[in-house]
C-alpha cells in the first residue's frame, strides 16, 4: 500500500457523539442569564453544526450520535442516529459506549457538543492515538475539571463507577478510575467547555469562523440590551 493510501485510509475507530435535542429550556440553561433560553438554544444549535461538520469529515469508520431528543438539520448524512438511554449522566455515557459497540464493533471515541471549537485533525490525533499499541483508553481534560474526550478500545465495566460527573474533579477522578482498571491512558490537549456565558466568550475567540462564533457575535448586542 502506497503512503498516500495509508494516510487516506479510515481510521478504525467510531465517533460517538453525546448530544441533546437544542431546544430552549433543555440546553445551555448555565448561559441564562444572560441569554434567554431561545437564545441559549441557538448557541447550543450552533455548536452542535460545529460539532457535527468536523465529525462528519474525520477519517473514521463510523459517525453516531447518542441523540436524546430528535434529530434535526444540524445531522450529517454520513452520520447514525442511537437513542440516548436515560438515567444519570454517567449512565447515559456508558450506555453510548455499549449501544456504539453493539452496532459496530469499532473502539470508541466519546465526545459532547460542548467544544465547537474542535478540529478534524485533533480527532484523527485522537484516533490514533487510541489505536496506538499498549494504549486501551484516552481522555481529553477540560479547562473546568471535566472532560471533552473519553475513548476506548471496548466496553468495560465500571468505567464509570464512582466518577463524580460536572465537578472540577471529573477528569482527574476518572483518570484514577482508569488506572484502577488497569486500562493505559493516553493524555489529549486541555479544551475549554462551553458552560458559562464567559466560556462562550472565550471559544468563540478561539475560533472566530466558526457557527457558533457567528452566533455568538450575533447575540451580542442583544446581551448588552439585556444588561
Amino acid at each position: 500500500m502506497s503512503q498516500l493510501a495509508r494516510e487516506r485510509e479510515d481510521l478504525g475507530v467510531q465517533i460517538v457523539v453525546v448530544a441533546k435535542e437544542p431546544r430552549p429550556g433543555a440546553v445551555k440553561t448555565r448561559l441564562c442569564p444572560p441569554l434567554s433560553p431561545h437564545e441559549a438554544a441557538i448557541v447550543a444549535e450552533a455548536a452542535l453544526i460545529d460539532t457535527m461538520q468536523v465529525v462528519a469529515r474525520c477519517r473514521v469508520r463510523r459517525r453516531l450520535v447518542a441523540l436524546d431528543g430528535a434529530p434535526g438539520p444540524w445531522l450529517p448524512s454520513n452520520c447514525e442516529v442511537m437513542p440516548q438511554r436515560p438515567g444519570p449522566f454517567a449512565g447515559r455515557l456508558e450506555g453510548a459506549i455499549e449501544d456504539a459497540w453493539a452496532r459496530n464493533g469499532l473502539p470508541v471515541l466519546l465526545i459532547g457538543m460542548d467544544t465547537p471549537q474542535l478540529e478534524v485533525a485533533l480527532l484523527e490525533s485522537a484516533a490514533q492515538a487510541l489505536l496506538t499499541p499498549g494504549v486501551d483508553a484516552s481522555l481529553g481534560p477540560a479547562e473546568d475539571g471535566g472532560y471533552w474526550l473519553l475513548g476506548t478500545r471496548r466496553p468495560v465495566s465500571g468505567m464509570f463507577a464512582g466518577v463524580p460527573m460536572s465537578t472540577d474533579r471529573t477528569a482527574q477522578v476518572q483518570l484514577a478510575r482508569l488506572g484502577a482498571l488497569a486500562l493505559r491512558c493516553s493524555l489529549l490537549p486541555m479544551l475549554r467547555d462551553v458552560d458559562t456565558y464567559a466560556d462562550a466568550l472565550a471559544v468563540a475567540r478561539s475560533a472566530p469562523h466558526s457557527v457558533f462564533a457567528s452566533a455568538i457575535r450575533a447575540l451580542g448586542a442583544a446581551v448588552e440590551t439585556h444588561a
